[in-house]
């Protein structure tokens, strides 16, 4: 007669991990590293919590900046400036699933006023249309960091493009900030130092395309087909060359290591078709002051749309799950990933330049309060 294996109902059960010594607390947390693993130790309890300080990268440190009046440029009432850390989170699946592959790409803060159990310490409140909102567990997600931007919080001026920060560092200086606002067709700085908004000089009188910042200084491109370098200290404006050859550009940092500028042509400015646009690409040469063009991305994928252009290492990402390096992603719309010398057959097409790969396409299903990308399989 066959005899059936007893399993312990115990060895089902996980491991409480509260009850292990508290002397082994301050070797576990010198060997976490991760912030989402800490945040995920300071849930166990309350002297787990006590062991494990909240991550300072997920803060968002804020500042409270005057407005303007639209006509007069006077100073009026207060608005709140407010770093947000940027994160990709990929949901884990199975291999044998059939499922789109499924992204998350936004900020996320800290909310102490919502209790949550254990496991799901550390989760992203997910809305999708035509679903209730949920919480997602980061537990089942690979998470990349995607660096940080600043957002304006009570206050949405006409045409208001986007904001760029950057503190003073220098002797002298330390604790100081400047901040610029792109806003309709000029640039608008302000200094801690003076706390007033005024017009940044030296720059065109057009559409500024992309504010960014990079290695301590700021670069913004226009659609008038030129990118600046901004000095922060002195507001010294340098022109950078060659300029654009096409009034649609964006810039992307990768990190603190490199600088991209991406420029799109758009065959048919009447129909705005993501899939019959091609890009070319180059990295700035900051020691030369010029753009060089370049036909590999370093094993990156940019992401350029919402939340801004942010660049995310491929390296960890798995094979087969939907996105490669080298590949651009436009998230203004359902689209193909973008690589280099992608043959489309016609002998009409130059292979020299970014494309539509036609492999995997990307839907968005959302855009707030994280942007919700599913690719297909």
């Amino acid at each position: 007669m066959a005899m059936k294996k007893k399993t312990s109902s115990s060895s089902m059960k996980p491991a409480d991990w509260s009850l292990l010594p508290e002397e082994l607390l301050p070797i576990v947390s010198k060997n976490v590293e991760h912030c989402f693993d800490v945040v995920h130790a300071r849930s166990v309890c309350n002297s787990w919590r006590s062991m494990f300080p909240f991550p300072s990268c997920l803060l968002r440190p804020s500042y409270s900046l005057p407005t303007f009046e639209e006509f007069t440029l006077e100073s009026k009432d207060l608005c709140t400036l407010e770093k947000v850390p940027l994160f990709l989170f990929r949901v884990k699946t199975p291999v044998a699933s059939t499922s789109p592959f499924e992204y998350f790409l936004g900020g996320i803060r800290r909310d102490d006023h919502i209790d949550l159990p254990s496991p799901i310490q550390c989760s992203v409140k997910v809305e999708i249309p035509c679903n209730d909102s949920t919480l997602m567990n980061m537990l089942d997600c690979q998470i990349f960091s995607l660096g940080h931007q600043y957002r304006l919080i009570g206050w949405e001026p006409k045409d208001y493009r986007g904001v760029a920060f950057l503190p003073l560092n220098k002797k002298g200086r330390e604790g100081e900030f400047v901040v610029i606002l792109n806003y309709t067709n000029i640039l608008m700085v302000l200094t801690s130092g003076e706390m007033k908004w005024k017009r940044l000089e030296n720059v065109p009188y057009a559409i500024c395309s992309d504010l960014v910042t990079f290695r301590g200084r700021f670069y913004a491109s226009f659609l008038s087909r030129n990118t600046f370098v901004i000095d922060p200290y002195s507001l010294e404006v340098t022109l950078l060359m060659p300029s654009p050859q096409k009034p649609l550009n964006y810039l992307v940092a990768s990190g603190n290591d490199e600088l991209f500028l991406v420029e799109v042509t758009i065959l048919n400015f009447d129909i705005i078709d993501f899939s019959r646009f091609t890009c070319i690409v180059s990295r700035l040469d900051e020691e030369g002051g010029k753009w060089v063009e370049v036909t590999d991305l370093g094993n990156h994928v940019f992401f350029i749309g919402h939340f801004g252009n942010v660049s995310c290492s491929a390296k960890e990402l798995p094979d087969g799950c939907g996105l490669s390096g080298n590949s651009i992603l436009f998230t203004n719309e359902p689209i193909f990933a973008y690589k280099y010398g992608v043959n489309t057959g016609s002998a009409e097409d130059d292979l020299n330049c970014w494309r539509s790969t036609r492999e995997n396409r990307v839907m968005i299903l959302n855009t707030s309060p994280v942007l919700a990308l599913q690719v297909e399989r």
